[in-house]
């Protein structure tokens, strides 16, 4: 910077000496040339010297930072020498235990060969020793069959038999002293003064009711609401699945169908189209799908309002939705809802006396008739159906039990099932719960059938349905008929009443063998 000065003003100092001119001018200009030079070289040495300290400082800087380097490089060395020297020590510490475990495989290698070197040559004598024996016992055999002169393939025979024989009768005389104790005094005494005792404590209704199947209608209101060639109630059947029956007169309309709730809603929609004219201008099918939408909120408080009313904790939803369907189902004219609340009652006091648990009990009455809710769509008996239902939702195998085996599907597994069987049959029996109209037709059918089937069976010499048909008692031939084959023929009887017969409730089937001595005297 001070050169560039310098020369400026050296240059300036020229331009003027040219420009004025004159001796003067050239004197001073040659002092300013003087002083300039002057200034130039000590500015040139200032500027060595500032140089000089720059290159001092810079190679103190960097030795510094290699000083520096070289610590850190010698401190990072270090730490790597000291994890190499810890992973020697390991690696001589895996390779010692690498080496003991080495030998020890070896031994036990060893061993190992020693021992299937011994089962080898013991495997060896063995089927010696059993080719032997199965010589020794051919000829023994051969002996013995001489001896007793007869073959052992019959002799095995007539013992399998004798023992299949003996364990048939031990177990016809199990299974009699069973029902005998079953149907002791105290027993039934017993059983009596609980059902008693739970009906006495419920009080609930003995009215029968009857779901709508016939509506009859002013013939022009039915006309209009069929509309042209039954357009309306075409949809309608597309809509539910319930087919619609003008009478011949034109004065009434037949639902036909299995399905509770879609005649509920055609009975529903038909209802509305009476009361409010106007909505036959409207889309059949949208009316029909409101009128489900509204149902299916019903049937879920139905569901949960049974929960409740019975202070038990709710199932999984689609059980609710199930039961809560019950109120749109009728038996013999008796509400399917209504009875499965009514035996739940009944089996939670009966189970509260027995010292059991109430809640468990009053669940799976609640539960025990969910199949007649999908019995339309699923063949199949609605205790099976209901019982695999609950056991897919992962309810208690007691439950799903006492739901299949409420009408003997299968096999009673707790005293819960029981109770619940007969708490259905008592709800189902009580004066004033159902009306058997049908029934009553094929009273004479269903008597004639029972003879038909007890009749068929070997032995038997007289049949008398009693009850009306709740019971049949079966008369054998003393001479021809056991004891222990009273027993098989009973069971055989009541599978083939349940198999091949269609009937409400329960048949008691009776098998009685008596001995008589008769004599005249003169």
């Amino acid at each position: 910077m001070y050169l560039l000065f310098a020369a400026v003003g050296l240059a300036v100092g020229v331009f003027v000496g040219l420009t004025v001119g004159g001796s003067a001018l050239r004197q001073r200009l040659a002092r300013i040339r003087v002083s300039a030079s002057g200034r130039a070289a000590d500015l040139l040495r200032i500027a060595a010297s500032d140089a000089e300290l720059h290159r001092k400082d810079a190679e103190v800087a960097a030795k510094e930072e290699v000083h520096r380097a070289r610590v850190e490089a010698e401190a990072i060395l270090a730490s790597e020498l000291r994890k190499l020297d810890g992973r020697r020590d390991q690696l001589g510490t895996a390779e010692r235990r690498v080496e003991e475990l080495a030998r020890v495989v070896g031994e036990r290698a060893e061993a190992v060969s020693k021992r299937d070197n011994d089962v080898r040559s013991r495997d060896g004598d063995a089927r010696a020793q059993e080719r032997e024996a199965a010589r020794l016992g051919g000829e023994s055999r051969g002996v013995l069959e001489r001896v007793a002169g007869e073959r052992a393939d019959d002799v095995k025979r007539r013992l399998v038999e004798q023992l299949l024989e003996e364990v048939r009768a031990h177990a016809a005389s199990v299974v009699r002293a069973v029902d005998v104790n079953a149907q002791g005094p105290e027993v039934v005494r017993d059983s009596k003064r609980l059902m008693d005792l739970a009906m006495q404590r419920y009080d609930g209704h003995f009215l029968t009711e009857r779901l709508v199947s016939t509506m009859p209608l002013p013939v022009p209101i039915l006309e209009r609401m069929a509309g042209t060639d039954n357009e309306r109630f075409g949809v309608l059947e597309a809509a539910t699945g319930i087919k619609l029956l003008i009478s011949e007169h034109h004065d009434s309309i037949r639902l036909d169908g299995q399905d509770g709730i879609g005649r509920e809603i055609v009975r529903r929609v038909i209802r509305r189209w009476e009361k409010e004219p106007r909505l036959l201008d409207k889309d059949t099918s949208s009316l029909a799908q409101q009128t489900r939408e509204k149902l299916d909120r019903e049937i879920v408080e139905f569901g949960r309002r049974a929960f409740t009313e019975m202070r038990i904790p709710k199932p999984h939803p689609e059980i609710v939705e199930l039961v809560g369907k019950l109120n749109w189902r009728t038996s013999y004219t008796q509400n399917q809802w209504k009875h499965a609340c009514e035996a739940a009652i009944l089996c939670g006091i009966i189970a509260e006396e027995m010292g059991l648990d109430a809640s468990l009990a009053k669940r799976a009455a609640l539960m025990h008739d969910i199949g007649k809710s999908l019995t339309h769509a699923i063949d199949g008996s609605h205790a099976v159906i209901g019982a695999d239902i609950a056991r897919r939702l992962g309810e208690d195998e007691r439950v799903a039990n006492a739901i299949g085996a409420h009408h003997l599907d299968e096999p009673f597994q707790s005293a819960y099932a029981e109770i619940v069987a007969a708490c259905d049959a008592l709800s189902g029996a009580r004066p004033g719960a159902r009306r058997e109209s049908a029934m009553v037709e094929s009273y004479g059918k269903r008597l004639m059938e029972l003879e038909r089937i007890a009749g068929s069976l070997r032995g038997v010499d007289s049949v008398h349905p009693v009850q009306g048909g709740r019971e049949v008692r079966v008369y054998v031939q003393e001479g021809r008929v056991s004891d222990e084959r009273c027993v098989e023929m009973c069971g055989e009887l009541a599978k083939r009443i349940s198999d091949e017969m269609v009937f409400p409730g329960q048949i008691k089937v009776t098998v009685i063998r008596e001995f008589r001595a008769v004599e005249v005297a003169s």
